[in-house]
């Protein structure tokens, strides 16, 4: 009797066992489809490319005679793949070397510019053969609005003033006449200006009340000429240097600033253990993806400083510096910052897109660091090959949401826990087009567990539901390699139904999903 009792009690535990099991692969979410008010700049996927390692020389630029297939020196493989994104700005030249770059060194017959050394990045030898002319007519190439990063470290307010009469005045004057003797007739349209880079450190070391004063002398002359009307953004905080903020927000003239910058990135455990891009265990997984979180306060924190001083919201908050940052790879120049991309940092960055996605009413551009061949690439080159990395099929998965409205979208989702700590499993993001499809990206970060999402869907017209989109992998730590370069990559997806108002979609452990309803 006493057997079969146990036995009776074993089978009612495993029963609750099995329904809790049961519950934490089941979440419930809500999208009110008629109530959306902000619209998710297409500026949020701006990509970043800086004179560093090999994101520029080998990377996007391989000169006119080279044997790579080029358009004006520039990789045609890279061009079409940035194409496909529909990347929307690319900041350039830096970065750090931004703040000790000096324009006039790269205009000019290449054979005759100036060499000088890469101080910050490697110590090697910049030779200046990609400049100013080649950086804007990548941009025209790619219809993609370039965003200048001026020098203001080491610069002078004269060499940043001629610089922008350089690019952007149609008229006569030394500097659009020395554009024309380079070759560029008609000037270029540049609309994003970012006056200085982290001048709290490598641009500078500076104080945010010295680096006020500067940036109100300098903007002076950063000038708008006719035609061209330029988006003038400072150089913001360091990750929570609030103070920085706060006193840029108290010092600078509203007219005088379009935007202000943050700077944050993502590390395993902090800037002095940052954890291998590979070979990771579960613990080092979650940490990565738990500090990737940390986006969602400081942006709520340094907004709420923003609407202290701009209510109205008319200065934009740009995070023009965004990504994990691991130790370099073995065997690599450290001052290259190479590293591999898995579907960890897929998975982070749609988590990270989907914070920029709920602060749209402030954040109005962002950059990922960086384009090509450093820290969390979206492309990787060797030679003549090109590699496209997890992080570039997050890019592509959501374009669909570039210039789009923002539905509100509540989620009641089961927990990933690890190291007694927790995160929601699911993350979610919702917007309509502008013809009226609404597309749904759910990310799930649990690395075993299936979770089916259950979702109401409020006030919308559409009916149906059109096949989807996933990315995964075996492993949280599959990468693509140039001997396996498909992986981690965009696949179609068909787990999802749509019936009486109700989108329900079983989102596979450690995968991204985009699902379309019309």
């Amino acid at each position: 009797m006493k057997n079969l009792f146990a036995k009776s009690i074993s089978v009612v535990l495993l029963a609750a066992a099995t329904v809790t099991v049961s519950a934490q692969q089941k979440a419930t979410a809500v999208i009110n489809a008629d109530q959306g008010t902000y619209v998710i700049n297409k500026n949020i996927y701006g990509q970043f490319a800086e004179h560093l390692g090999h994101g520029i020389y080998g990377g996007i630029w391989v000169g006119e005679n080279s044997s790579i297939p080029n358009t004006h020196g520039v990789r045609n493989d890279v061009i079409a793949a940035l194409k496909k994104i529909k990347i929307p700005n690319l900041r350039w030249p830096g970065g750090c070397f931004a703040d000790e770059y000096h324009w006039m060194d790269g205009i000019g017959p290449r054979e005759k510019r100036a060499r000088m050394i890469n101080t910050h990045w490697g110590g090697v030898v910049e030779d200046n053969s990609f400049g100013t002319n080649e950086f804007l007519n990548l941009c025209e190439e790619l219809g993609t609005e370039p965003y200048i990063c001026g020098n203001l470290g080491s610069g002078s307010v004269e060499e940043m003033s001629k610089w922008v009469e350089y690019m952007t005045f149609d008229g006569e004057s030394p500097m659009a006449n020395l554009r024309k003797q380079n070759g560029r007739e008609k000037p270029w349209k540049v609309k994003y200006f970012g006056v200085g880079n982290e001048n709290w450190g490598c641009g500078g070391n500076m104080t945010p009340e010295g680096y006020s004063e500067l940036y109100r002398r300098y903007a002076t002359y950063v000038r708008n000429y006719a035609g061209n009307e330029l988006y003038k953004i400072a150089g913001g905080a360091n990750v929570d240097d609030y103070k920085w903020t706060e006193t840029l927000m108290k010092n600078i003239p509203r007219g005088m600033m379009n935007g202000i910058s943050l700077h944050n990135y993502t590390f395993t455990d902090g800037w002095t253990n940052k954890g291998n891009a590979t070979g990771f265990n579960e613990d080092q997984y979650f940490k990565v993806l738990e500090n990737g979180q940390r986006m969602d306060d400081l942006i709520t924190k340094h907004s709420a400083i923003l609407d202290m001083y701009d209510p109205a919201k008319r200065i934009g908050f740009v995070v023009d510096e965004w990504g994990v940052w691991y130790n370099v790879e073995p065997n690599t120049n450290p001052g290259f910052l190479f590293q591999q991309n898995s579907l960890r940092d897929a998975l982070l960055a749609g988590e990270i897109l989907n914070i920029f996605h709920k602060h749209c009413d402030r954040v109005k551009m962002a950059n990922i660091a960086q384009m090509v061949n450093v820290l969390q690439a979206i492309i990787f080159t060797e030679s003549d090959k090109m590699l496209l990395t997890p992080t570039y099929y997050v890019f592509d998965m959501y374009k669909v949401h570039q210039d789009a409205t923002m539905l509100p979208m509540t989620v009641n989702s089961p927990d990933y826990s690890r190291l007694n700590r927790n995160m929601k499993a699911i993350s979610t993001t919702a917007s309509v087009d502008k013809n009226g499809a609404i597309h749904v990206t759910l990310v799930n970060i649990d690395p075993k567990n299936d979770i089916e999402v259950s979702c109401d869907v409020r006030g919308a017209k559409a009916t149906k539901l059109t096949d989807g989109q996933i990315i995964t992998g075996k492993e949280t730590g599959t990468f693509n390699t140039f001997d396996n370069p498909y992986q981690v990559q965009l696949e179609n997806f068909k787990d999802a139904k749509f019936k009486n108002g109700t989108l329900t979609v079983k989102v596979p452990a450690k995968s991204l999903v985009t699902v379309e309803l019309k």
